[in-house]
């Protein structure tokens, strides 16, 4: 299939119209209206390097927050409370430590300036969310993503101290489950989610939930 070009004009092609590997269009821009329908639709942007190029996996690697899974070990963490967990405490210096942290097989960032300066925009409009993880007043780890309706759409994480992003997720997750959210989406596979609860859901379960719960 094609891989659809994007002009200015305010729409996506359909998702199941997308590659393999989910790649479903390239272009368009970062403004916060495109970027708040592609979430809606299932979609999320993912590039190092313009053109930007949107996503739609088939199928979806999601969380349920009753899914969550706290090992033994993770609960003594907590339970020390060696860590401080905040949310929204500063949303920029935890973007930047995601597009800055080294990751196996990948030697460049998709958290460009440019994406940044579009989900600081996302976060002063109320919809990017940051979670902190402190310890000993210092930033050691967090996440970041987008929250609509009751739907958490998690986009990067990152840590400098051994357990801090699980400590930040696992205490997000609690919140909104608590808060009533009923789906995180963590777009592909990772071992580390998975560790987590997380699995996989069909891209078109998955865009009924989210759809149903703007």
């Amino acid at each position: 299939m094609p891989v659809f070009e994007l002009d200015k004009t305010l729409v996506f092609p359909p998702v199941h119209l997308a590659e393999p590997d989910g790649l479903l269009a390239y272009g368009g821009d970062l403004r916060p209206e495109r970027l708040l329908l592609a979430y809606r639709s299932g979609i999320f942007p993912w590039y190092s390097e313009k053109p930007i190029l949107w996503w739609s996996p088939d199928p979806r690697f999601v969380l349920r927050p009753a899914d969550l899974k706290v090992s033994a070990s993770m609960k003594q963490v907590l339970k020390k409370g060696i860590f401080n967990i905040t949310v929204n405490k500063d949303f920029s210096a935890v973007m930047s430590n995601c597009g800055r942290i080294a990751r196996p097989g990948q030697d460049s960032t998709w958290i460009t300036k440019e994406m940044l300066k579009a989900y600081e925009k996302l976060h002063e409009m109320g919809h990017a969310v940051s979670v902190e993880c402190w310890q000993e007043n210092k930033l050691v780890g967090g996440l970041y993503g987008i929250r609509i309706g009751k739907c958490f759409f998690g986009e990067s994480m990152f840590a400098k101290a051994s357990n801090a992003s699980k400590a930040a997720f696992i205490t997000y997750v609690r919140q909104l489950q608590e808060e009533g959210i009923v789906l995180i989406d963590c777009q592909v596979e990772t071992e580390h989610l998975a560790s987590l609860g997380a699995g996989f859901m069909s891209r078109k379960d998955f865009i009924q939930t989210i759809q149903e719960n703007f």
